[in-house]
């Protein structure tokens, strides 16, 4: 199938299956399509996805999409990615947001998925009508630093890294923390729910902990990262939910002692 037709196929599933804010949950394929080679997952698509794990409550429809853009985004998963942006559209997530989602997870998922996840969105922003002023300007105002967390943060990557990547460190707060963090068009809960997402999604347990509790400050609940564990569970695998989940538990202890 040309590409052309592929994306075609995607997104006139995607304005129809919108209504349900729910999608198909087969991507570029239909569900005849699906069926056709194996009917359980056809099944397990409409019954635990679309008309299961979509529905629970735990998470707003738009912070589903979120999610799952971190997720297809985050292991390249191109099949996923035009039903998943047409949804995240219709659940609420504005082009700029899914213009920022993108650029931050460059950093965090790695340029090339970054690259890859730009080329299907511009053929499903083209469908949609959505155009360069409906996007985030290259430039903007930074939202306000708080320069004793940003210190805090420092002071522990500069211990733990610095003698081993200065460059690492050095790049981390210039280009991320003091640049990436602070751009206004994806709010920080957002930022760090994209992030949480994609380092679940990679296996990056080691990274969690921090950002974890970067989201929770940021006014992420301790309900909705247990259900974005969940959630991710279909998106990442079980075993990527499994990894996490003990590692959130001890975050969530943390901090209810203190």
């Amino acid at each position: 199938m040309k590409t052309s037709t592929f994306l075609a196929l995607a997104l006139s599933m995607g304005a129809v299956d919108a209504a349900a804010q729910t999608g198909s949950q087969t991507g570029s394929l239909s569900r005849q399509d699906v069926r056709a080679v194996s009917p359980a997952l056809e099944r397990y698509a409409d019954e635990k996805l679309a008309n299961g794990l979509w529905k629970r409550p735990g998470l707003s429809p738009r912070d589903r999409s979120v999610v799952t853009l971190a997720a297809v985004i985050t292991r390249n998963q191109g099949v996923l990615l035009p039903e998943q942006l047409n949804l995240a559209l219709d659940n609420g997530v504005k082009p700029a947001e899914i213009s920022e989602i993108i650029a931050h997870l460059a950093f965090y998922a790695g340029w090339g998925n970054a690259m890859a996840a730009t080329a299907i969105a511009k053929e499903v922003f083209a469908a949609r009508g959505i155009g360069a002023d409906q996007l985030p300007r290259s430039a903007v105002d930074f939202l306000p630093l708080d320069e004793k967390t940003e210190a805090d943060r420092a002071a522990r990557v500069e211990q733990g890294t610095g003698p081993a990547s200065p460059g690492l460190v050095r790049d981390t707060a210039n280009v991320l923390f003091r640049d990436l963090w602070l751009r206004p068009d994806l709010a920080p809960r957002d930022r760090s729910l994209v992030t949480v997402s994609a380092l679940i999604s990679a296996g990056h347990v080691e990274q969690i902990p921090y950002h974890l509790n970067r989201a929770m400050d940021n006014g992420l609940t301790r309900a909705e990262a247990s259900e974005v564990i969940s959630h991710l569970a279909y998106y990442a695998g079980w075993p990527s939910a499994f990894s996490a989940a003990p590692v959130a538990r001890s975050v969530f202890e943390k901090r209810s002692a203190n």
